[in-house]
């Protein structure tokens, strides 16, 4: 009976010293401030980015109670990034018409459905042309949506874009007319209407630190380095060109992943975000997987081309957000700063459906250093005036005995 008793003290001995243990296996810790409900928002800060898990793995929620205990707080993380729909209309095309000036296609919406975007698809690889959409509920009153609209399709060895889609502002018509200008306009071949809905997220723009620009001869690119305060997630960039000729590069966007330091100096390992064509007709707007870093390298290869003249870059990320729930009275703590430990699992993560519409967000106390339990600074040796005076007399001794004998056997 007692060898059991026994047992079951060291196993409770052993569990307790893991709760206790558990805070000190991070790095850093912000207190929170203001908990006065069960659920509460936590949002996260950008300096904080730079001391937490590139999956944000290692964030947990800890508080110390009255009694010393320690207790968990589960949570629900959130990247307020947007969230897009498409859905496609039916139609069918009801007239084709060409005249000295250019080509008239008529659709026929085949329900009572707005739209906001048609993207056409011709046969013709190479063209560049102009085209105007206008609407009608009776083929006779036709009102005017988009005016000299590009089009655009380049194809060959060195480039292959193609800029086809018609952006337009909800519609809800029977029929659309499409008139493309020119005598030799190219030949349709089929059409894409949709409805695209996008609920926007919430962005949160990046100051630049610094941006170097460098031109390749070599390699015929263009090379932007790109340097932000600190690191923090990037899901989305923004380039903007100051020239006055049209152009269509090919642009990848790298984030710095690691860096070694070796003796010739540091190397630095990038790798692929996002990648696409730089234009003189779009937005050239770069989305990609939210990813925290404070380096970027934009690479613009210019073939043949003169070097463009970029503007200015826009860089921006999702806000990110704890939704946290308390159970229990403590002083709690959010910590961070372990690469080696996994993600957490929290019933809460499939019952999302009871966090309550309206939460009230708390505040982050500034950022402290968490020490470890068990670790001591050693004092050195000699710090201690005694053990050093101890020392210096031992030696004037030993060198005094030995000037004596050296006498002795003169």
């Amino acid at each position: 009976m007692r060898s059991k008793i026994n047992i079951l003290g060291c196993v409770l001995f052993l569990i307790c010293s893991t709760i206790y243990g558990q805070i000190d296996k991070y790095e850093y810790k912000r207190e929170l401030k203001g908990i006065t409900d069960s659920w509460h928002r936590i949002m996260l800060p950008d300096e904080l980015f730079k001391n937490v898990s590139s999956d944000l793995s290692d964030i947990r929620i800890y508080g110390i109670t009255k009694e010393n205990d320690t207790v968990e707080a589960p949570y629900i993380l959130k990247k307020n990034q947007e969230k897009r729909s498409s859905k496609q209309v039916n139609f069918e095309i009801i007239n084709k018409a060409t005249t000295s000036k250019g080509s008239f296609i008529t659709f026929k919406i085949s329900s009572d459905q707005a739209i906001n975007q048609i993207k056409l698809f011709f046969k013709e690889d190479n063209f560049d042309r102009l085209v105007n959409l206008e609407g009608s509920q009776n083929l006779k009153e036709w009102y005017s949506i988009v005016d000299s609209y590009r089009i655009l399709s380049i194809r060959n060895e060195l480039t292959a874009y193609t800029f086809t889609s018609l952006k337009l502002p909800d519609s809800k018509y029977q029929y659309y007319r499409l008139f493309i200008k020119g005598t030799t306009a190219p030949e349709l071949k089929n059409a894409q209407i949709t409805l695209k809905e996008t609920t926007e997220g919430d962005y949160k723009m990046h100051a630049i630190k610094s941006m170097r620009t460098q031109e390749k001869k070599q390699n015929r690119s263009t090379v932007i380095d790109i340097d932000l305060q600190t690191a923090v997630p990037v899901s989305y960039i923004k380039i903007e060109g100051g020239n006055n000729f049209d152009y269509y590069r090919s642009v990848r966007i790298e984030y710095l992943r690691d860096s070694i330091q070796r003796e010739k100096g540091w190397r630095y390992n990038y790798q692929n975000l996002s990648s696409g064509i730089l234009n003189s007709i779009e937005e050239n707007e770069f989305r990609c997987n939210s990813t925290i870093t404070k380096k970027l390298r934009v690479i613009i290869n210019n073939q043949d081309n003169e070097p463009l003249t970029i503007g200015a870059i826009q860089i921006k990320g999702y806000t990110h957000e704890l939704i946290t729930r308390f159970t229990t009275p403590a002083t709690y703590y959010l910590v961070y700063g372990n690469a080696r430990i996994g993600k957490p699992s929290y019933d809460l993560q499939y019952m999302s459906n009871i966090v309550p519409e309206k939460l009230k967000t708390i505040q982050l106390g500034t950022e402290e250093g968490i020490e470890k339990k068990g670790e001591k600074v050693v004092a050195p040796l000699f710090e201690n005036k005694i053990w050093l005076w101890a020392v210096m007399g031992v030696i004037i001794a030993l060198l005094g005995g030995f000037t004596l004998m050296m006498m002795k056997k003169k």
